[in-house]
């Protein structure tokens, strides 16, 4: 059995069963699921599983550097593909948000500890019992949110984190009925 929203088509079955709520470490895949977050504000989530490839394509395969030095005319092409959601603030934020991290880096920190930090470096297991049980926000995606934008990130509300923690495995958020609620996955 799986969560049910799961259920509503391929893609998103595919997402749920192999990639939702394992634990990610990776600083390159952690920074592709805060653009991918932050592209998905106001739309469905399998709108945005289904552009994941272009992404992939125009931002470098989430290479932070390269990212952090697209300029002006790239970031134009990039808003008028049809590949990605052409939302010229959504896409700028690629390029502020890999500064960002890009600067981080220059001082020895990485993303993941960051983020990681706010569960103090373990999942955070819930056990809900229907899906209008699950929260869109938590008082730990407040504090990620405000440290975010304290940082200079943009496109890091507190909704948009609270997705990140479920996405990135640092909060299971599985339904208790799932096949995959508390099994403890690292992708």
């Amino acid at each position: 059995m799986r969560c049910s929203w799961a259920d509503r088509s391929d893609i998103e079955r595919s997402w749920h069963d192999n990639e939702w709520g394992r634990a990610v470490h990776d600083d390159r895949r952690l920074f592709e699921l805060l653009v991918l977050k932050g592209a998905q504000a106001g739309l469905a989530w399998r709108t945005v599983l289904g552009k994941r490839c272009a992404y992939r394509q125009l931002f470098h395969e989430y290479d932070v550097a390269r990212i952090a030095q697209m300029d002006d005319d790239e970031l134009a092409r990039a808003s008028v593909d049809k590949g990605i959601i052409r939302h010229r603030l959504k896409v700028a934020s690629v390029r502020a948000n890999a500064r960002v991290v890009a600067a981080m880096e220059a001082r020895g920190e990485s993303l993941s500890a960051l983020l990681w930090s706010f569960t103090d470096g373990r999942p955070i297991v819930n056990a809900w019992a229907e899906p209008a049980d699950v929260p869109m926000r938590s008082d730990i995606s407040d504090a990620m949110s405000l440290e975010l934008q304290r940082r200079g990130f943009q496109f890091a509300g507190t909704a948009i984190c609270y997705g990140l923690m479920q996405s990135a495995g640092m909060v299971d958020d599985h339904l208790a009925s799932c096949d995959c609620h508390g099994a403890l996955r690292v992708s």
